[in-house]
């Protein structure tokens, strides 16, 4: 038998696949420094090809003999990856019901992925000797460029970086002549090198004067910094809730802990990013999606040595390992981008509880218009529940003022009345938004003989009208289509575009107000690097403008000449068949409405809609976010949906709707079947036809299960999951399990 310190026999290792389930190997090669364990990146030979894995158990035994099993070709590690890395993905596959090499595959870095060494990249830092700082004026006398450099170095005791004396016009041969006379000596430190403020130098800028509602806020996050502290933190637009998350951050790092903030869109980022590293002294690092593959890995590992202290990203940024983790912070906790639509569906905020909880730490969730699961934690108690209701300005919140759309003629969208608002909030120097979520210049082209719409060949969806370049495009997938010269049913050229998107609102407005500069603000116009920073860089310099875009405009921007807000179209989320569609659409009214008035001048918020009578509209418009949360709340009690029960989502896709058809009828009877053997209190609904059915050229179906207890809900997923698996048909039909579905399309 060996002895406990003996090298264990067979690797448990975890490769991207969807398989779930582990892989044995041999350990081969020579073994790291600190013998195997579970954390080390290994290359393994994988079919034909050989693939990056992760070792997860070290054991004496395996299912196959020994001689069967293949050898670990390479260890690529000297040290396991962090060990909060590895809990959260553990937990994040098994909640989640995904696999775990996969899970652990879309966690890292793609340079991780890729075999590439935990470490990031370096910078050379130059700085005077002892003998540098002693040298007399005149022992460079014949050296004049070299004696200016050695003044300059002797400016910045804890020296600089060679680019940035390459900047001054320096030159490499004069900092080794310097070296070669002793006089200066260089290192090489990581690109985010951590500064040693203490507590008492943090800031680089003072923190802002606080309101009472803002201090009783701040006072409650700082009663318990030790330990796990979950707080909605519910605050109308403009009250201050990022000066509180600054403040907060200000006591975690200067308790030597740092500070993971995640914002929903990485459009937030920039401006979130300059405004955390003007006010402090430490390495603030981002993480999200427009960074290089170098860039992401070396803020990745200053997160995990701990030599920055912040850090800021969009949903992904949740897996980004901590060594001290001290607070964890959602900002617009509601967001819908927080949860993954694809592969690993996993979402954001919920894992950023598991994590703090798993940690001890505070959470700190905040938004004006909470999620109603985050608000039912809150209410019962499970939360802290703190609020804001007053904005920083001496004017209140804008309330919607509904505009009846019926009987009246519309230029790009928009009525005469709204029209005449907007020439007068311009005519007084002030700025103007246009809410319009639709991107494109119209829904779509119609035919005005016969009736016929340009709808996409592979999804059950009408495909939008371009002009800049005029084209049909589908925004489900992506298809493009040149504009037909007439129409393909009936011959007839009298082809109009049918409703309004961005495009179209932005030329009429550009046409009614030739003088003023229309910003359009949307997926298509931001493409470049860059260009969403430029055009607000321009809109906050404050002359009157007209700013069209979707909701990309709505999420966190403070744009403090905008006095007036016209949304286009409120209906869109009335009559959704989405049992989610109200709540998210009245979150994207207020968060829009929230752009106005934020500054000197109250603001106004025009609501343009065919229902000005809807009940749960105009309890929004009277009353706000806060009473019609209230009432959906009490709706989705009576209804059992979220947040009272919890939901799981079988998604089938086949290019053979017969197939998917098959496999969800024997899925949904087969888990039917196992629940009523076991009295497991799981309901099965389905299959049924997603809203959309075709998209993309495939059929999509749902199962829909749902239980009063997380725990049941997961004991029949997991089972579905293992007879899905086993079954041959299933390999043929493409599958996948949502657990808290955010939207039912």
């Amino acid at each position: 038998m060996p002895t406990s310190t003996s090298p264990p026999r067979v690797l448990g290792i975890a490769v991207s696949s969807p398989l779930r389930r582990l892989f044995d190997y041999r350990p081969g090669g020579s073994a790291p420094p600190g013998g195997w364990a579970p954390g080390l990146r290994v290359r393994v030979p994988f079919g034909r090809r050989e693939v990056v894995g992760v070792v997860m158990e070290c054991r004496e035994r395996s299912d196959l003999l020994l001689t069967e099993l293949k050898s670990v070709s390479t260890c690529l590690d000297s040290a396991p990856l962090p060990a909060d890395w590895l809990w959260l993905c553990r937990f994040t596959a098994r909640y989640y019901q995904h696999s775990l090499g996969d899970t652990l595959h879309q966690a890292m870095p793609v340079l991780l992925r890729q075999g590439r060494a935990l470490e990031g990249r370096t910078r050379e830092r130059w700085q005077l000797t002892a003998a540098g700082r002693d040298a007399p004026a005149e022992a460079l006398a014949r050296a004049p460029r070299q004696a200016e450099l050695l003044a300059m170095l002797d400016q910045h005791p804890h020296g600089l970086a060679t680019q940035a004396i390459l900047a001054q016009s320096f030159s490499r041969e004069q900092l080794k002549a310097l070296a070669a006379k002793g006089l200066v000596d260089s290192r090489e430190e990581p690109l985010t090198a951590r500064s040693q403020p203490d507590a008492d130098h943090l800031l680089a800028d003072p923190a802002l004067p606080l309101n009472r509602e803002q201090a009783v806020a701040l006072s409650t996050l700082h009663e318990r910094l030790d330990a796990y502290h979950p707080c909605l933190l519910e605050g109308v637009t403009g009250s201050g809730k990022t000066e509180i998350y600054l403040q907060l951050i200000e006591a975690v790092v200067g308790r030597g802990r740092q500070a993971l903030v995640l914002v929903p869109e990485i459009g937030l980022t920039p401006q979130t990013l300059s405004r955390f590293r003007k006010r402090f002294r430490v390495p603030v690092v981002a993480l999200h999606s427009g960074l290089t593959d170098h860039e992401r890995l070396d803020a990745w590992e200053a997160a995990a040595s701990g030599r920055a202290p912040i850090v800021i990203g969009t949903r992904s940024a949740i897996f980004t390992p901590l060594a001290r983790p001290g607070v964890i912070i959602v900002d617009e906790e509601h967001d819908g981008s927080y949860k993954q639509q694809d592969g690993l569906r996993y979402h954001a905020r919920d894992l950023a509880v598991a994590r703090a909880h798993h940690h001890g730490i505070p959470l700190l969730l905040g938004s004006a218009t909470p999620s109603l699961e985050s608000l039912a934690k809150a209410r019962s108690g499970e939360w802290r529940h703190l609020t804001l209701t007053r904005r920083a300005t001496r004017h209140g919140p804008a309330k919607l003022e509904l505009i009846d759309l019926r009987g009246r003629p519309r230029q790009g969208g928009l009525i005469p009345p709204v029209l005449d608002a907007i020439r007068e909030t311009l005519n007084a120097n002030h700025q103007v938004l246009v809410f319009i979520n639709r991107r494109g210049f119209a829904p779509t082209l119609a035919c005005h003989a016969c009736g016929w719409l340009a709808e996409c060949d592979a999804c059950d969806a009408r495909m939008t009208l371009h002009r800049q370049p005029p084209l049909l495009a589908c925004h489900h997938c992506d298809r493009r289509r040149a504009l037909p010269e007439s129409c393909p049913t009936c011959g007839s050229i009298d082809l109009r575009p049918l409703g309004s998107g961005t495009e179209r609102t932005e030329e009429t407005l550009a046409g009614l107000f030739p003088k003023v500069p229309v910003h359009r603000i949307d997926r298509d116009s931001t493409r470049r690097r860059d260009a969403f920073e430029q055009i607000l860089a321009e809109v906050r310099r404050g002359e009157p403008c007209l700013l069209v875009g979707t909701q990309m405009l709505a999420k966190g921007h403070h744009l403090p000449h905008v006095t007036l807000v016209v949304v286009v179209n409120a209906d869109a989320g009335l009559y959704a068949s989405d049992f989610r569609a109200l709540e998210q659409s009245a979150q994207l009214l207020e968060q829009v409405a929230g752009r106005a008035g934020r500054a000197a001048h109250p603001g106004r918020v025009l609501v343009q809609t065919l229902h000005p009578d809807d009940p749960h509209l105009r309890l929004l418009a009277e009353r706000g976010y806060a009473a019609l949360a209230e009432q959906l709340l009490e709706e989705r009690r009576d209804a059992a949906l979220p947040p009272f029960r919890f939901l799981a989502l079988l998604r089938l896709e086949s290019a053979k709707e017969e197939a998917a058809n098959e496999l969800g009828r024997r899925a949904a009877g087969a888990l039917r079947s196992w629940l009523t053997d076991g009295e497991l209190a799981v309901d099965c609904l389905g299959p049924v036809p997603a809203p959309m059915e075709r998209r993309q050229g495939r059929y999509h179906l749902q199962v829909m299960l749902g239980a009063e207890k997380r725990s049941a809900l997961h004991q029949a997923c997991a089972w579905l999951t293992r007879w899905l698996e086993a079954t041959p048909e299933a390999r043929r039909t493409r599958w996948s399990l949502d657990i808290d579905p955010q939207t039912l399309s």
